[in-house]
């Protein structure tokens, strides 16, 4: 059989779910907890240690991460909003953040691409205060916050970290708060999912064009990093419909004598969350050598034959442009909401 090398692999994702879903989360000692969880939405508290920071391929710091389901219907956008809030409050808490405290808010990102424009669309929705702060005192029930567009360094031809501790300079914040494009390795999360981290950044490392580091050992400030993946590789999309087809042929196997399913169309047969497993010899029936890989293996082999030859494209779902709208402005309510106690989006 095939060896496969692993030392080098190649794997794009932000998220440290997708670390702790790739390994044995029990075996490396992380701890899981399930802070809310609604018909929808689930929001897990995840801290990495020191120790688990080589481990998991992320910095030691506290990790939130929201999962939800579609963000376009209204019901679902409302809860993973009152959701949102309970994140960020508690992040607030970890970092010790005080009622009268400076908030710097800075989205990273491009503009022009849509996929990465998360960040200076989420501060288009969000309120500042600062200048209403200097002119004189103003009312209970609001935070001091400034906002920040750094854009890329391709853009300006500046390190976005530079950017962002000149500004840091100026306003002198108690807590910075930075919003960017994330990457994931799971099409199920594209989306679908929120990280806030203690951790700080490193943008464009979702796609391999790491820049200077922004966080709190490198600015000086606690630095709160929230993220949602929005573009996947095309080793992730392959491997993943790979691992799919094998539960679609488990879930029919295993309800092969099942007479009401035959009534259900097949495109709307859920067999996503299926737990049936296909035996050793069932999977090489069906894709061969390669059905008995692991799934760490499976993408090593893919990006092998895909790296080559430059299709390993980074991908985005067609509908990005809305989606993209609902989550800044899911984003700018959550922060504004969870910063300013009497914050009205009506006023």
């Amino acid at each position: 059989m095939h060896t496969i090398d692993l030392k080098n692999t190649d794997l794009r994702t932000d998220l440290v779910i997708d670390e702790i879903s790739n390994k044995q989360a029990k075996e490396l000692g992380v701890v899981t907890n399930v802070v809310t969880k609604t018909k929808n939405t689930t929001l897990e508290e995840i801290e990495v240690t020191k120790e688990l920071e080589e481990k998991l391929h992320k910095k030691a710091g506290y990790y939130n991460t929201v999962s939800f389901q579609d963000v376009t219907d209204k019901n679902n956008f409302k809860d993973v909003e009152n959701v949102m809030i309970q994140a960020l409050k508690l992040m607030y808490e970890k970092i010790n953040l005080k009622e009268d405290g400076k908030i710097l808010i800075v989205g990273l990102g491009n503009e022009k691409s849509t996929p990465d424009s998360l960040g200076p669309k989420c501060i288009d929705q969000v309120l500042v205060t600062r200048h209403l702060f200097l002119l004189g005192e103003v009312e209970n029930g609001y935070r001091n916050t400034a906002s920040f567009k750094p854009s890329v360094t391709g853009a300006t031809g500046i390190e976005t970290k530079d950017l962002i501790e000149a500004v840091k300079c100026k306003v002198e914040p108690d807590l910075i708060i930075v919003i960017d494009a994330l990457a994931t390795n799971s099409i199920e999360r594209l989306n679908k999912t929120i990280q806030i981290a203690t951790s700080g950044i490193s943008p464009g490392s979702g796609i391999g064009n790491d820049r200077m580091e922004i966080s709190e050992k490198t600015l000086g400030v606690p630095v709160l990093a929230i993220g949602i993946p929005t573009v996947v590789d095309a080793t992730t999309i392959v491997q993943n419909t790979l691992q799919l087809l094998l539960k679609q042929i488990s879930y029919k196997l295993s309800n092969q004598d099942n007479d009401k399913l035959k009534l259900v169309p097949v495109n709307k047969q859920d067999y996503q969350y299926h737990q049936g497993e296909l035996t050793n010899e069932q999977k090489e029936d069906v894709l061969g050598m390669v059905g008995l890989l692991s799934d760490s293996e499976q993408k090593e082999l893919l990006l092998e034959v895909l790296l080559p030859v430059n299709y390993n494209l980074m991908v985005t779902p067609k509908e990005i442009d809305y989606v993209m709208d609902k989550l800044s402005l899911l984003l700018g309510n959550a922060i504004n909401k969870s910063l300013h106690t009497h914050f009205n989006p009506t006023n």
